[in-house]
């Protein structure tokens, strides 16, 4: 990709980005349809996000953030705007800067989960869910399963105060549903099941729960965003289960991203074309996760 002084430049900010796919797929998406910008990665330890965002965010060529883990929560203090989704998850995956020099933080992950779950033909609606890993991620796919009519949502997190505050507020929006922190790490019970740890990042990381107690019938989706199945995955599908990994929760936020950061036109062609524009990213995504 030629890079010059015109091009604009988004960052996307973790600690690891060594597993992140959206420089792979926005990159050649930029390329294909003439946009001069380009995503890098940057791996910014939780210490120094404040100061790197502050500063980053004063380059005038740089357009923005996508948010990657463990950042999706911290990110919350700097913004002095936050769309609804992001405020009742309390956290955020894309930041932008208004002319004002103002960060305005908007959350697209549990939207292009379920979407990406609607791709699957699996549906939300009367599920018996748990997410496992209550980080911005996970936060953000349990308000999305609540909104999307889950009959029962249970969430297990490593900080039971924490997780209890983010059932409380889910419960309080969702009266519908039957919100809980779980009393128990065992996903036996439910049908739909989701990691959102970074458990299975790193070779020898034990599993986010047992699969073996799982209910037969049961969807397992764990959302690391890895080019190979993960041990988690594997191990379902060994079973005879429907497993999936997360790049299709991706793959929905695209179009989300792209008008966020001024790219209408892009969006619109990529969610109209009865279809024809998801087969684009699928394309752009197999050509770097051709193993999954």
């Amino acid at each position: 990709m030629p890079i010059t002084g015109h091009t604009r430049i988004f960052f996307i900010v973790g600690s690891p980005v060594a597993q992140v796919l959206a420089p792979q797929l926005f990159n050649p998406l930029f390329q294909r349809h003439g946009v001069d910008a380009v995503l890098v990665p940057a791996e910014v330890p939780p210490e120094h996000l404040t100061s790197f965002v502050r500063s980053a965010l004063q380059a005038r060529n740089v357009g923005g953030l996508w948010v990657t883990i463990p950042h999706k929560a911290a990110l919350l203090p700097l913004l002095g705007h936050c769309d609804p989704r992001g405020q009742l998850a309390q956290a955020v995956n894309a930041v932008r800067r208004h002319e004002d020099g103002s960060l305005e933080g908007a959350l697209f992950d549990g939207q292009g989960f379920v979407q990406g779950l609607a791709a699957k033909g699996v549906k939300c609606a009367g599920q018996r869910a748990r997410v496992v890993g209550v980080g911005g991620a996970g936060t953000a796919i349990a308000v999305a399963l609540a909104e999307h009519g889950v009959a029962r949502l249970s969430l297990l997190g490593l900080d039971e105060a924490a997780t209890d505050q983010v059932a409380n507020r889910i419960a309080r929006a969702f009266p519908t549903v039957q919100v809980q922190r779980a009393r128990h790490a065992s996903p036996a019970g439910c049908n739909l099941v989701v990691n959102a740890t970074p458990l299975g990042l790193k070779d020898g990381d034990p599993m986010p729960f047992n699969p073996a107690e799982l209910n037969p019938g049961c969807t397992v989706v764990d959302i690391l965003m890895k080019p190979e199945p993960t041990p988690l995955v594997r191990a379902c599908r060994e079973r005879g289960l429907q497993a999936h990994m997360g790049h299709d929760m991706l793959l929905q936020q695209v179009p989300d991203y792209l008008e966020y950061f001024g790219y209408r036109d892009i969006a619109n062609n990529l969610r109209g074309g009865g279809g024809h524009g998801l087969n684009e990213l699928r394309q752009l995504m197999h050509a770097h996760t051709a193993t999954v």
